[in-house]
């Protein structure tokens, strides 16, 4: 691993002057579970990824750690740790789209070091933008390797230019709870929906989301929902633990009487974001929802652009989606 010198924030303020200060040699690090035991130990870089030579350790910084619920909203710090949000009972009986996708997480060790702010900013899967001897787009380079190589679990909706999937659990989650981020930089601090946080290759193939180099996520609040509303999450993955997911489902339904008033669905591990599928939304509007969930689900064949050999994640989201709706409903 690349030396590297640590730099401890008291503060908000600490953490942006010196990530103003270090410039694009500066990263932000809580747990580390992946900056540091991934992307910097296995030495993953390129012209348009230099390594960090400076870390800024943002665990101490006491806005950035915690739980606070309040009017039926929750404000969640970036800094606290995936397995105190997974296990905390107020997100459980509020949240439980949350508290079960992050319960999904890696495993109890990663789990109890990872935090929230890390798992929704963490870098792709892809085995090429992981390896050392792949020269891809995301690193700065001219090519992605995925496109004549094995592309099994890769993007199947959006991947235009680069084919990799986001690989965060809680962001998907968030994303259908309709959250908000806090971000913090030298411009002051301004928030950001979850619906526009996140960005893809074709708008900037170098990054996944809005942050700017001198600036941090702080925490991420969750609105209060609606009456009727009902929650669940899936997975599918590879392996039953320590594994991204194949294709995952977040659903949040707010129905009367069985019919579809209002709702998010959104897919992991399909998109180079979470992907809020709209199309099926829009086909369970003002109707019963057992009744149109099998043709609903099946529209998002109508957005999806698999590559050969990935193409049955499609048939895998289908039927996650009408089991994940279903499951939300009872």
């Amino acid at each position: 691993m690349k030396s590297f010198e640590l730099y401890d924030a008291a503060t908000v303020q600490d953490a942006v002057s010196l990530l103003g200060k270090f410039g694009s040699g500066a990263k932000v690090v809580s747990g580390g579970t992946d900056l540091v035991s991934g992307i910097m130990k296995d030495w993953i870089q390129g012209k348009g990824m230099p390594l960090p030579e400076k870390l800024i350790d943002v665990t101490a910084i006491p806005e950035m750690v915690g739980i606070k619920i309040a009017g039926g909203s929750a404000t969640i710090g970036a800094a606290t740790t995936i397995s105190s949000i997974a296990e905390s009972p107020e997100i459980a009986k509020n949240y439980t789209v949350l508290a079960d996708a992050l319960a999904s997480i890696a495993s109890p060790e990663i789990r109890n070091l990872g935090t929230l702010g890390g798992n929704i900013n963490q870098r792709p899967r892809c085995w090429y933008f992981r390896g050392a001897n792949f020269d891809c787009y995301k690193k700065g380079g001219d090519f992605c390797y995925a496109v004549t190589g094995d592309i099994r679990y890769h993007a199947i909706i959006g991947g235009e230019l680069c084919y990799i999937v986001h690989p965060s659990d809680s962001a998907t989650a968030l994303l259908a709870l309709n959250a908000s981020a806090t971000v913090a930089g030298s411009g002051g601090t301004r928030t950001v929906a979850f619906d526009t946080f996140f960005t893809g290759p074709r708008e900037d193939v170098l990054r996944e989301n809005v942050l700017k180099p001198d600036e941090l996520l702080v925490n991420v609040t969750i609105p209060a929902l609606a009456a009727g509303t009902k929650t669940a999450w899936a997975k599918l993955k590879f392996r039953q633990v320590y594994d991204f997911a194949l294709v995952s489902v977040a659903a949040v339904v707010t129905q009367e009487n069985g019919v579809w008033k209002d709702g998010r669905i959104v897919l992991g591990g399909v998109s180079p974001m979470p992907y809020r599928a709209k199309v099926v939304e829009q086909a369970l509007a003002g109707k019963n929802i057992k009744d149109s969930i099998k043709a609903a689900a099946a529209t998002i064949k109508t957005v999806a652009r698999p590559m050969s050999v990935n193409a049955y994640k499609v048939d895998v989201a289908t039927t996650l989606i009408e089991a994940t709706v279903l499951k939300a409903l009872a």
